[in-house]
């Protein structure tokens, strides 16, 4: 059987970096002193310098955008935030397709996911005609599983080429988390805003033996943690629900569930740890629940830095500087979602 392999990845960020300007604005939504007292210590020790969006941030420090969509006390409805997502998502797309490494002209699958805005036709067949491919190319979209998802793209492509080896799949990763910014004083809320920025990945998955070679996945789920990661439809945008337990559940469950993740291997068989940058504080928890050195988690604390949290596309960020780096010997990629879920991924490089 042929094996798959991630051969290329290319990254695209809107034009607007916004990280500074949430920092300063954010304490306008909160009510209480100590809140805001709080929410400048988290800021300070959140691991993140940049952070981008497709709204373009406002000079002026009393308004947060410069096409005033969110005006205090009159933020955006569902529908309007769909718009705007509908009419950005193409060109972030191209422009990640454009930054791939790899001939797009075999193409013969498209995998997507995304969990921040739906229209349809949809993003797919946009991204069908914006770069030349077959019209009846094979469309699958992978909807709403938030930032575990690009785990089960790639799942999805990886039996795709297994079952079919001159296959060679586009796997889409469109994330426009900004679009959801809430009015509320409810600290916990306010502080997962502080995380999420817009960005898209694109990768080609292929028998051809090159980049990443993908082997084994597996899920892990904790049923009694479902309401610590949720993300529901509201009527003014989508509504994340992110406790500050996760990095808690994740250290206690995580070495229970070690063994299988890894086929037997002990954590210290593993060269490359490509871990979901969900904050600071999540990459804090996986280092200490699986007694990692200090520097494994360097990629994805430099990830965090650079970009944010990107839902779905932050892992193919990860990966793409593990493939920038000629990096070599055996790999693990996680990622965490609702459920809550962690989404594994065994590779070698």
């Amino acid at each position: 059987m042929h094996k798959p392999y991630l051969n290329a990845i290319g990254v695209a960020v809107p034009g607007h970096e916004v990280h500074q300007k949430f920092v300063s604005y954010a304490p306008r939504l909160l009510t209480s002193l100590r809140d805001r007292r709080l929410f400048a210590r988290m800021a300070d020790r959140s691991g993140i310098d940049r952070r981008y969006s497709v709204l373009a941030p406002h000079a002026d420090p009393e308004r947060l955008d410069q096409g005033d969509l969110f005006r205090p006390g009159a933020f955006p409805d569902t529908r309007t935030r769909m718009a705007l997502y509908e009419q950005c998502a193409p060109d972030l797309a191209f422009a990640a397709a454009l930054d791939l490494d790899a001939d797009l002209s075999g193409i013969t699958h498209i995998v997507l996911t995304s969990c921040t805005g739906f229209f349809a036709p949809g993003l797919d067949l946009q991204i069908t005609e914006r770069l030349g491919l077959d019209s009846g190319i094979e469309r699958t979209a992978v909807g709403f599983m938030g930032c575990a998802a690009a785990i089960n793209a790639l799942k999805i492509a990886r039996h795709i080429v297994r079952s079919e080896p001159p296959a060679r799949v586009l796997v889409v990763c469109l994330e426009l988390c900004t679009l959801h910014l809430q009015e509320t004083d409810d600290l916990e809320q306010v502080l997962s805003f502080l995380i999420f920025a817009d960005g898209c990945a694109v990768g080609v998955v292929s028998a051809e033996p090159q980049g990443l070679a993908l082997s084994d996945f597996r899920a892990i789920v904790v049923p009694e943690a479902a309401d610590q990661i949720t993300w529901r439809i509201g009527n003014a945008g989508f509504e994340i629900g992110l406790s500050g337990e996760v990095p808690t559940t994740i250290a206690r469950h995580l070495p229970k569930h070690l063994r299988a993740i890894l086929d037997g291997r002990p954590a210290e068989a593993i060269a490359l740890w490509a871990v979901h940058p969900g904050g600071r504080s999540v990459l804090d928890a996986v280092e200490r629940a699986l007694e990692l050195d200090p520097a494994a988690l360097d990629i994805s604390r430099e990830v965090l830095r650079c970009y944010g949290n990107i839902s779905s596309a932050t892992i193919m960020v990860v990966l793409k500087a593990i493939l920038e780096r000629a990096a070599r010997g055996e790999g693990c990629a996680m990622a965490f979602g609702p459920g809550l879920v962690a989404e594994t991924m065994r590779f070698e490089a």
